[in-house]
Formats: C-alpha cells, sequence, structure tokens
C-alpha cells in the first residue's frame, strides 16, 4: 500500500509506517503561532485608523459629546458643506474621521453615522417578536448585530487604507445598509473610527455581543476607550465621584484597553475639583467631612478606596470638555493620540501573552490527542501480532 494515501478504514490506517506516521502528525501540529491583523500592522510598523469606544452613564452628555466630536472633524465621506459646527467648534480638517451608531434604541441622533445598527436591527420589532423589555430588546439587537460584525471589520479595514471600492460601494446584504447613500468620491485614509455605543452602559461593557465587537475592533485597530463622566453629578458628591471612578477602573480592568475619562459639562462645573481629588488624598478626605455625614462602615469604605485607587489615578489619562460648547475637543484628541500609544506598549505585549497562553493550550491538546492515537496504534498492532 502506497504511504503516501489517505487511509479511512480503522483497519488500514494501522499499517502506516514510522515515517509516515510522523508525517501525518507533523499536519496536526500547526508550526507557526497564529496572527491577528493589528500584530502584523504592529510588526510592519503601518500607520492605521484609532478606534474610540464612547461609553457613558445615561445623563452624562454622551449624544451630545459625540455630535461635538463628528463636527470637529473633516469627513470625507460627506460633503464639507454640510458639516455646520455647534457652539463654532473649529473642524480639524487634517483630521478624518468614520462614525458608527450602536445604539439601537435611540430616535436620532447629533451625527451622520457611516454605519448604524438601525439599518440592520429593528430595535421594536426584536421587543415585540421576543417579548423582551428595553434593556432586554437593546442586548439581543446588539446581539444580532455582532454576528455580522466580520462584515463590519472588513468594511473598516478597506475604508482606513483607503480602498475607493467602499465608497459609493452597494450595502452589504442583510447587514450594513446606510453606508452607500453617505459616501463620496474620496479614498482620504482615515484617522478615527468613532464608535457611540448604547446609553444603557452596561448593555454594551458588561454583554457578550459587547465584548465580541470591542475585542474584534482591538484585534485589527489600535483602540482607546472614552468613559464620559457627569462631571457637575461628581462634584455634588464625592461618593458619587468615587463610583464612577470604580465603573472605569472595573472596565479598564475588564477590557485592558487604554482608558481616558472624559469629564464632561466643564461649562457648568469645571473639573479641576477631581483633578485635586485624584492627585492629593488628603484633599479628598476634606471634601469628605465637608459633603458626607457618613462615618460608620460606608464612610470608611470610601476613604480605603481612594487609596486602593492610587494606582489607578497615577497612570490614567482625563480630559475636560464640554459638549455643548465645544471647550477641550482639541484636548480630548490629544488625550486620544496618547492613549492610542499606550495602546501599542501595553495591550499589545499582554495581547501577545495571552496568544501564547492559548497556543500553549492548544499544543498540550494536540499533543495528547497525539500521544492517544499513537498509544492505540501500538496497543492495536500488539493486538494483531497475537
Amino acid at each position: 500500500m502506497s504511504g503516501s494515501a489517505i487511509n479511512n478504514t480503522e483497519e488500514e490506517r494501522f499499517y502506516l509506517s514510522e515515517e509516515e506516521l510522523q508525517e501525518r502528525l507533523d499536519k496536526l501540529v500547526p508550526t507557526e503561532k497564529p496572527t491577528i491583523p493589528i500584530l502584523r500592522k504592529f510588526e510592519e510598523k503601518s500607520s492605521t485608523a484609532t478606534t474610540v469606544l464612547v461609553v457613558g452613564m445615561a445623563g452624562s452628555g454622551k449624544s451630545t459629546l459625540m455630535g461635538q466630536l463628528f463636527h470637529s472633524l473633516s469627513h470625507p465621506s460627506f460633503p464639507q458643506d454640510d458639516l455646520t459646527s455647534i457652539g463654532g467648534t473649529t473642524i480639524q480638517k487634517n483630521k478624518s474621521g468614520y462614525f458608527i451608531n450602536l445604539d439601537p434604541a435611540t430616535l436620532t441622533v447629533p451625527f451622520s453615522p457611516n454605519i448604524d445598527i438601525r439599518d440592520t436591527v429593528d430595535y421594536k420589532g426584536v421587543m415585540k417578536e421576543h417579548h423582551l423589555g428595553p434593556n432586554g430588546a437593546i442586548m439581543t439587537s446588539l446581539n444580532l448585530f455582532a454576528t455580522k460584525f466580520d462584515q463590519v471589520i472588513s468594511l473598516l479595514e478597506k475604508r482606513a487604507d483607503g480602498d475607493p471600492s467602499t465608497l459609493g460601494a452597494a450595502p452589504i446584504e442583510g447587514s450594513i445598509s446606510s453606508i452607500a447613500s453617505k459616501q463620496q468620491e474620496n479614498s482620504k485614509l482615515l484617522d478615527y473610527i468613532v464608535v457611540d455605543t448604547p446609553g444603557q452602559i452596561e448593555a454594551f461593557t458588561w454583554s457578550a455581543s459587547g465584548s465580541i465587537i470591542s475585542e474584534s475592533l482591538a484585534s485589527t485597530f489600535p483602540t482607546v476607550l472614552a468613559f464620559v463622566v457627569d462631571t457637575p453629578r461628581c462634584s455634588a458628591s464625592p461618593n458619587t465621584f468615587m463610583s464612577n471612578m470604580l465603573y472605569a477602573c472595573s472596565m479598564l480592568y475588564r477590557t485592558r484597553l487604554p482608558l481616558v475619562v472624559v469629564f464632561n459639562k466643564t461649562d457648568v462645573v469645571p473639573h479641576t475639583f477631581a483633578t485635586e481629588w485624584m492627585t492629593n488624598y488628603e484633599a479628598f478626605q476634606e471634601a469628605l467631612d465637608e459633603h458626607s455625614t457618613e462615618s460608620g462602615y460606608y464612610g470608611s469604605l470610601t476613604r480605603s478606596l481612594s487609596l486602593v485607587l492610587d494606582e489607578f489615578y497615577s497612570t490614567l489619562r482625563y480630559v475636560g470638555v464640554s459638549a455643548v460648547t465645544g471647550d477641550g475637543i482639541p484636548d480630548f484628541w490629544t488625550a486620544v493620540d496618547a492613549a492610542a500609544s499606550d495602546f501599542y506598549t501595553d495591550y499589545i505585549p499582554d495581547l501577545k501573552v495571552r496568544m501564547g497562553e492559548q497556543y500553549a493550550k492548544k499544543r498540550a491538546k494536540e499533543r495528547q490527542n497525539i500521544d492517544r492515537l499513537t498509544r492505540d496504534m501500538k496497543e492495536a498492532k500488539i493486538t494483531q501480532e497475537k
């Protein structure tokens, strides 16, 4: 029997020679580690667009901020005459943006999304068909959209590379249907991909679909998490401030992505108090004494947490902005660019370690299967000889 032949029966497979067996086993074990787009781009030192995931509590002003971010960038996909500045924001014509809306429940958005989940998933239809409440329908809509997110990634890769075929192209069947009517004949490379997430923050940050979307983006582009904070509410209560910081820390811990805390509504209350509370332990303790009458366990816990988060504060990037007036928007983009550098210095090495661990586990499992196959073949050979 030819050693190169593929044997399909149980009886025939035991007649393989040692050389043929080793050849077959070598094919079962990969010789090279798998790679992902962001690692390839990192090794090639090729520039690419930075993805900004904008998240925030309900009422933090996230939607208004998205409008300001949209109008602060030039948009090769939209006619320049259609851009009207909010509050006199200066358009950075040397920077271009691509915007995605992932909130299926919103009625209107203060920007023109290039990709809109509402064009793919009918939120009210999902709620009615599956007998869900508002939050359940949002999560189900995200789950449905996540099943086609590979098409979004493919489109973003082509668009970020300036592929003119993505401009004026037909919509992706059954998925992204809002693109063709909004694209113009311009193949300028993208600088930013800005993603607006649902107002119910937990529906994105703690759901499986949210993890799939964020990890898919982070495996293709340098990705930054922008957490929008309601500054006036934090200034009124150190406990509220601590709750926001704990949530920010939990998102950093969960996603491992570079984080920028955006103190919004600085036109109402400046964010200088937050800067002082994060850098001066005594100032925060004095604020607790002034604003709170808690003296038991809760008060002691809040004071202790300020010490626990000291390491978190020391490396945290934060910026104050006003989504209404546009103040601080240039500082926001500066912070995003700095966080994108952190993505390469912190996230990429961590990603390589995690990939190495997964690869080692896969190799160990494959070796176990190979050892089991070899043992079975030896036992079968001994049985046949008897």
